[in-house]
């Protein structure tokens, strides 16, 4: 990475101290910093020791070729721009002189304004070499503290029941068993659709995933088979589908049982039969991935509303596993925080923020409708708002810092557009801190204790809602 912004040094190699002289003068009357050498050993020692950012090149040097100096300033420092001068014109210099790395090559005698317009691109252009090192190197730490984080994301699991999820897949990942995941949304369904992919002997083959609930039912087909340039209005050109995609890989259908009916009969098809047709193409094409799906209804519901289709059913539930709720796993979300802080933080180039007790005891507390997806969100909410390197129920989102009694209520309190009405919460908390009070009496030990919160946050809510005691 550069040290700063970059300053116009210019070095010239040249055997001739007319020239030397010449160029010195006219350079620094635009405003650069000049170094002079008489030699390719002295140019070379002004590289390490002045690094500037253009060179003006000599080839005739008395003491090596040019060229040869050429490529040597480019090995060395790949990020300096070299403009060749020199009276030896020939085509066959010009032509090495670029394929070495040269920025130009300019033959003597030149005409000035045209020698400042070249040291000119040549420095935005090596400004802009520099400014790309500098991202690049800026991605490269950013991709190994992400990656970092990424490790940090694997199964960290403490409870009893996904410790044995855990031990499941690695008894089945390696096979080739279709797998059905099932279990509330944002539980983690598609974490554990990688894990599989992950552990099995598909790992180095493609994991294709279609969300059958985000596409409209007349687009799934065309997603999911493919199609061929004209086979309907707006195919324009070939589409391999996901099937083709996922060829020696997995294929992850999520939320199945929004796939239409007559879609899962055909679907039930490739998984017999192992090929498919593209829609407007006559001939039929090998289907070779593995099947993992994933659905939040509940299964016998889905089943009797003819939601997902019986014999789809039996054919893609060789294993069915449930992933819980978080709020059934709750030993699970202080090992979830840690790893989501680790990720979020590395995202937004922070330190790791450490999460208060206070602040963590609401997290553990919390029902977590949303599951591991919502409190993913509640920690980068964190992150992103908290200062100091902690987090505290400040820089948590309201919905967790509510007591227990009030959690759960926001949908009852959101307003026709779904969104969540502030004000019908915050009556609520308040309505709820005067209950609490009055039944201990005005005691506010014993108030925080029935709603559920340290004695700190009752004071500070207190004087929020300008409660009289």
């Amino acid at each position: 990475m550069s040290d700063g912004p970059f300053k116009a040094r210019v070095l010239v190699v040249d055997d001739e101290r007319p020239i030397l002289m010449t160029l010195q003068a006219l350079l620094e009357r635009h405003g650069y910093e000049v170094l002079l050498a008489n030699s390719a050993a002295g140019g070379l020692s002004l590289l390490e020791a002045g690094k500037p950012g253009i060179v003006l090149l000599d080839i005739g040097l008395p003491d090596a070729n040019g060229l040869e100096v050429l490529a040597t300033i480019k090995a060395r420092n790949p990020l300096v721009q070299a403009i060749i001068l020199s009276a030896q014109d020939s085509l066959s210099n010009a032509i090495q002189a670029i394929k070495l790395g040269a920025f130009h090559f300019i033959s003597k005698p030149y005409a000035p304004e045209e020698l400042m317009s070249l040291i000119g691109r040549a420095i935005e252009q090596s400004n802009l070499v520099r400014e790309t090192a500098d991202l690049r190197a800026q991605t490269q730490v950013l991709t190994a503290r992400l990656k970092k984080a990424e490790d940090a994301l694997k199964p960290l699991f403490k409870s009893r029941r996904m410790k044995e999820v855990e031990d499941l897949l690695g008894r089945v990942s390696p096979s080739e068993a279709n797998l059905l995941f099932t279990g509330e949304s944002g539980v983690g369904k598609e974490v554990m659709a990688n894990r599989v992919h992950a552990l099995s002997h598909r790992a180095n083959g493609p994991m294709v995933k279609l969300n059958c609930a985000a596409f409209p039912p007349n687009m799934i087909e065309s997603e999911l088979f493919g199609y061929m340039k004209g086979a309907f209005t707006g195919a324009v050109s070939d589409f391999k589908g996901m099937i083709a995609e996922a060829s020696g890989g997995t294929l992850f259908l999520d939320e199945i049982a929004e796939m239409p009916a007559e879609l899962q009969t055909r679907f039930l098809r490739v998984l017999q039969e192992r090929e498919f047709r593209p829609l407007g193409s006559t001939k039929m094409v090998k289907a070779d991935f593995r099947l993992v799906a994933a659905t939040n209804r509940v299964i016998p519901e889905a089943l009797r509303d003819g939601k997902l289709r019986q014999d789809l059913y039996y054919r893609i539930n060789t294993f069915q596993i449930e992933i819980p709720a978080l709020r059934e796993r709750r030993e699970d979300i202080a090992a979830l925080v840690q790893a989501f802080l680790h990720r979020f933080a590395a995202q937004s180039s922070k330190e790791v923020p450490v999460i208060l007790p206070e602040a963590m005891e609401m997290l553990v507390r919390y029902s977590w409708p949303g599951n591991v997806r919502e409190l993913q969100n509640a920690i980068e909410y964190g992150v992103v708002l908290c200062r100091h390197g902690q987090i505290s129920e400040k820089e948590l989102p309201s919905e967790v810092t509510l007591p227990p009694a009030l959690q759960g209520r926001n949908a009852a309190a959101a307003n026709g557009h779904g969104k969540v009405d502030a004000l019908n919460l915050e009556n609520c908390e308040r309505e709820a801190i005067v209950r609490a009070l009055a039944q201990s009496h005005g005691n506010k030990k014993r108030a925080a204790e029935i709603l559920g919160i340290h004695r700190p946050t009752l004071y500070a809510k207190i004087k929020r809602y300008a409660i009289e005691l």
